[in-house]
């Protein structure tokens, strides 16, 4: 008998979730299914018991419910309590629902895994105080960097963000207006949405220390407009999230299953696809 796996979220259609964890499941010869679940924005929870009833044993949460997930659980992870977000559900054995975050894990493991990047002692800039920076701060400053400063268009929220973190590590925060004045940056991570919308955060080049590797959490079949920007800067190396969303995944096949997928194969046939 094959155990039930969603991700949940509206909409969800385009989720690339059910391919990852299908070919994890595969990979690993683990009985699972995987499926979409849309759920309306008004019946986050009532959708979230349904697929409890009907045998499911875990769900992946993404936009718009990842907060509406953390409050809804009986058990938090570190990860998820600090993040005030949950992108992993698991429906335990004794009837409680548990909460994770994995994105940050994500991240982390994808840099240093993917791309060669270490964090240890380096001075890492990130760009944005929304959800998705929220949920990947803490992990960051478990590699240790020497400095981790967040900014963002208004300043009193990424002060806020580093005031939540202080206890983790090295934080500071400010406004964008600051960026000239700061140095340069070994790491530089843009939590914004402003790729989606082609954009580009109001920044300065003296950011980008001679080797710095630039991360866009966002990521397209081009590269955004971050990444290009950065590249005309003369960045050391650019990458996007995609392999961040492969190895957030992959956390959460680990929390649920008990083994760690392999992911540099399905990240290479994942970049392959969506370049097609």
């Amino acid at each position: 008998m094959q155990d039930q796996y969603a991700v949940i979220g509206h909409p969800v259609s385009h989720s690339r979730s059910p391919w990852i964890h299908s070919e994890f499941a595969l990979q690993l010869a683990e009985p699972l299914v995987y499926s979409l679940l849309d759920a309306k924005p008004d019946a986050f929870e009532q959708t979230v018991q349904q697929f409890r009833e009907q045998g499911g044993r875990g769900l992946n949460v993404t936009v718009p419910f990842k907060q509406e997930a953390w409050a809804m659980v009986d058990q938090l992870s570190d990860h998820a309590q600090l993040a005030g977000a949950v992108n992993t559900l698991s429906f335990l054995s004794d009837g409680t629902v548990r909460g994770d975050n994995t994105d940050g894990v994500g991240l982390v493991r994808d840099l240093m895994q993917h791309q060669g990047v270490t964090l240890a002692n380096k001075r890492v800039l990130i760009l944005g105080a929304g959800g998705a920076v929220r949920g990947v701060i803490q992990p960051i400053l478990e590699q240790t960097p020497s400095t981790l400063h967040i900014v963002n268009r208004t300043p009193e929220k990424a002060l806020e963000l580093a005031k939540v973190f202080a206890d983790y590590g090295e934080v500071s925060a400010g406004g964008y207006d600051e960026l000239a004045t700061l140095g340069a940056y070994d790491v530089i991570i843009n939590g914004t949405a402003s790729s989606l919308g082609g954009e580009l955060p109001p920044l300065v080049a003296s950011i980008l220390a001679e080797h710095c590797h630039a991360y866009d959490m966002m990521y397209a079949p081009e590269p955004t407009v971050f990444e290009r920007w950065c590249q005309e800067q003369g960045a050391g190396s650019v990458s996007n999230g995609l392999g961040m969303l492969v190895e957030q995944a992959a956390e959460s096949f680990y929390i649920w299953r008990g083994v760690r997928p392999n992911t540099a194969e399905i990240l290479r046939r994942l970049k392959a696809e969506i370049a097609a």
